[in-house]
Order: C-alpha cells, then structure tokens, then sequence
C-alpha cells in the first residue's frame, strides 16, 4: 500500500455543530426516510468508465493493466474501498464534532483481500467466494480525547457507517436489460 500523509494541521476543518445537530433532529423527526441515490455509468472504451453523479464532474473507473485497463483511475474494488474508506471519515468527524472532540489527525488505511481469478466469468469459473473475503481499516486518529474515548469514537462510526453496512449485510440487487 502507498504510504500518504497528510499535513498536520492545529485541528481538521471543522463542519458546523449547529448543522450536525439540524441534520440530527430531522432524522429523529421521521426515522423511516428513503432516499434513492443514483449513478450512471457509461463505458467510455477498454475497461474505463465515466460515472455521474448528481452534477458532478465524471469519477473515473479504470483497471490496471493487469486486468488489462489503462490504469487512469482506481477499479471498482478500490472505489469501494475508497467509499468505505471515506463514508468512516466522515462518521468519525462528524461524531467527534457531536461529542466536542477536536481532531488533528485523520487518516484511515484500508486493505481488501479478493480473489480475482474468475475474471469477470471468464477466468477459472470453479467454485469460490466472490468480491473481499476481508477488508482491514486501520484508522490513525489523534485528538483532544483520551484513547478511550477515540476508540469509542471509530466503534461507534463503524457501526453506524452506511457503507460498512452495506458490506456487512445482505442488500436486495437486481440486475437487468432496460
């Protein structure tokens, strides 16, 4: 894995408390909501895709040339692995902001095992577990908080993180020709 480090900093940018504790009431307000988020996805040629997200710019997904891609951007794999990555981020600041705590430091590193023989269904098709078999998330984490008290803060974030549970639990998926 590449080693990065970010920049220390006094403190991470903060999101504003008052808007953490709005966006919280609203949700305690109706518990039931759903909202449908959507993607679409156009394969720009090899195995390089352009993905849109509301009005965003396009996120790039590409393979390495092992898997013979052009290498321009993560592969789907890594993408998940970023959005976990990213989704406990979030989880963790935003819940250190709810709970006073200040951080200046961030960083998470995240290593998925997948065993990618089967090649998309061409490769060896005999039985085995599809997609990770295990993701470890190291979080390196600092702040005005005891070690105690962070380590409540990453169990509580995991456990809450939309995109830790969307791994952990089954989710309904139906793929099908428009």
């Amino acid at each position: 894995m590449t080693e990065i480090t970010a920049t220390t900093q006094s403190s991470l940018s903060s999101v504003s408390k008052a808007g953490l504790e709005d966006l919280a009431a609203k949700a305690k307000t109706n518990p039931n909501v759903v909202r449908s988020l959507k993607v679409r996805t156009i394969a720009e040629g090899q195995f390089r895709n352009l993905n849109y997200v509301r009005n965003l710019p396009a996120h790039v997904i590409d393979e390495p040339p092992g898997l013979l891609g052009q290498d321009t951007a993560p592969n789907p794999s890594e993408a998940v692995l970023a959005a976990l990555g990213s989704c406990l981020s979030v989880g963790i600041h935003a819940n250190a902001i709810m709970r006073g705590i200040t951080l200046t430091k961030l960083e998470l590193e995240l290593e998925g095992d997948i065993n990618i023989t089967g090649v998309w269904g061409i490769g060896d098709l005999s039985e085995k577990r599809l997609g990770f078999t295990d993701i470890r998330v190291k979080v390196d984490l600092e702040g005005n908080a005891s070690r105690k008290e962070l380590d409540d803060l990453v169990a509580h974030s995991n456990f809450w993180s939309p995109v830790a549970n969307t791994l952990r639990n089954p989710v309904n998926l139906n793929v099908s020709l428009a």
